[in-house]
């Protein structure tokens, strides 16, 4: 008989780290409902017309398709057979797909349901994403997302209240974190100036490499980019801003004044600064020009946070969008962002050791079952012990001391309670703690209290 598996890409949780797991999304569950944000979900699979072409050529491509129920050839000619094109093939045999995304079945949830909205709308998600990619160290099949955008307003205000949730999102993991920022539109005025429109990713790219080789060397890269002598030379001043955020801003402004777009951008740039440096922060906020993630995508500021502790990439991004909806046909719906990377916030937690001892919700106290007069006396006690709001357990059946004891080791239970014939006479329970090995009689009210 062939051994049970799963599909490459996907993974199973254990108990242990379902508990993890379930600890970062109540974490950041909390704190998005304390800024306001309500949960909303979307099916798992949605109509390939609302995936298709909405993540180029290449996401187009890593979409998990879903063959029809029933006749999946019905559609097809005998003669388009032979051709055994996975393309067409595809098209007719399949309408639906597993969503690739939270944000495209987010935005089709706003057209959708527009009337009984009401903006700003502020949703989050936590669910499963699936993507065809090939699987490898940390990249997966099927992974969670965990998004909360704020859609329908223009105001500034939702990304100082991003920048505060991020905040305390890794407070609370005990996380020391820096918080990297930029703008679209300051990168867009970059490449204006420099009349390079088009070579803006070469450009933040080469920038990028500044800590790692040199700034010869990344003049050197951008030559290899096209980049002339004279853009170049322009650009010098922009990579190797240093200083304060404040002091970024100001060289930002002389070498950009000429590019309206640019000006806008350090203008939101400084408003956000402004704003936050009222918070009192415990994380550290940087204006980070190098950021350019989604750029595609985003059209005004960008967020991404790094864990300062551990070596991994980037464990939450976001920024501003201008048409989230417009693929939909409904223009002009603007928002702002953010997605934690749940996945890589549990590695964090795990190299860091930053579980709290009670996070992992495991059983307190375990009942040894000494028979069935024991344990008829037991499952009242149990009851009143529970409604206190203790976990609990009475081991299923009389076995052996030795396997009942190496189950609670096991399970890492640190409370064990025994009940034989004296202890019921003197209404006591036998409280062993499973951490020293000392055992004392107590009364079910004290059980209750020392818990």
């Amino acid at each position: 008989m062939q051994k049970p598996s799963i599909p490459k890409g996907t993974r199973d949780f254990s108990p242990e780290e379902m508990a993890k797991r379930n600890y970062i999304f109540n974490t950041i569950r909390e704190v998005f409902h304390l800024y306001g944000y309500q949960q909303i979900e979307t099916p798992a699979m949605e109509n390939l017309s609302t995936l298709m072409g909405k993540y180029g050529e290449e996401g187009d491509k890593l979409l998990f398709k879903i063959l029809n129920s029933g006749d999946c050839f019905s559609g097809i000619a005998d003669e388009e057979l032979p051709e055994r094109n996975p393309v067409k093939f595809a098209v007719k045999a399949c309408e639906k797909g597993l969503r690739y995304d939270l944000t495209v079945p987010f935005a089709r949830y706003v057209v959708q349901h527009r009337n009984d909205i009401t903006f700003p709308f502020k949703r989050y998600q936590i669910q499963p994403v699936w993507r065809a990619d090939r699987p490898q160290k940390g990249r997966y099949r099927e992974f969670f997302q965990c998004d909360a955008d704020v859609v329908g307003s223009n105001s500034l205000l939702n990304e100082v209240e991003l920048i505060q949730l991020m905040d305390e999102v890794y407070h609370r993991f005990g996380i020391r974190v820096c918080i990297k920022m930029n703008n679209r539109k300051i990168l867009s005025g970059i490449a204006e100036i420099l009349g390079e429109a088009d070579k803006i990713v070469d450009i933040t790219v080469a920038i990028d490499k500044l800590d790692k080789i040199g700034l010869e060397n990344v003049n050197q890269e951008l030559r290899a980019k096209g980049l002339t002598e004279e853009a170049i030379t322009r650009l010098q001043p922009i990579i190797t801003l240093a200083g304060t955020n404040e002091e970024k801003l100001e060289v930002l402004k002389q070498e950009l004044g000429a590019s309206q777009v640019a000006c806008k951008g350090i203008e939101e740039m400084q408003y956000i600064l402004t704003q936050t440096n009222l918070l009192g922060l415990r994380s550290t906020l940087e204006l980070d020009l190098t950021l350019a993630r989604g750029l595609n995508y985003y059209t005004g500021a960008i967020f991404e946070v790094k864990a300062l502790d551990v070596q991994i990439g980037s464990i939450t991004g976001g920024g501003r969008y201008d048409n989230l909806t417009g693929v939909f046909g409904m223009d002009g719906v603007s928002g702002v962002g953010i997605s934690f990377g749940a996945d890589r916030i549990f590695d964090v937690l795990n190299q860091l050791e930053l579980y709290p001892a009670d996070s992992l919700q495991t059983t307190q106290l375990m009942f040894v079952n000494f028979g069935a007069k024991e344990q008829e006396y037991l499952l009242p006690l149990l009851a009143q012990i529970r409604k206190a709001g203790i976990r609990t357990e009475l081991y299923p059946e009389p076995a052996k001391m030795k396997k009942q004891m190496g189950y609670a080791d096991t399970k890492k239970i640190p409370f064990v309670g025994l009940v034989g014939e004296t202890e019921m006479n003197e209404g006591k329970i036998n409280l062993k703690n499973m951490l020293t090995g000392e055992q004392n009689p107590v009364t079910l009210a004290e059980l209750i209290a020392l818990f």
